[in-house]
């Protein structure tokens, strides 16, 4: 077994997609998908801003 995912395999999990959510739910997915995406970046890059910060503020304590 070569490990990789082929087109076919790709093909088969896509309609099997198709045949549960059909096709007007899939935007909806990929739309939900995509702001948990965006929101979990988001809250990501805030954590480290707010670190940073706390860094700097803790060296200016210190000095």
């Amino acid at each position: 077994m070569m490990g990789g995912i082929g087109s076919t395999e790709l093909l088969i999990v896509l309609g099997i997609v198709i045949i549960l959510f059909g096709g007007k739910k899939i935007p909806e997915i990929g739309a939900g998908l995509g702001k948990g995406i965006r929101n979990f970046k988001n809250a990501t890059s805030k954590k480290e801003i707010d670190e940073k910060n706390d860094k700097e503020e803790k060296d200016k304590i210190e000095e």
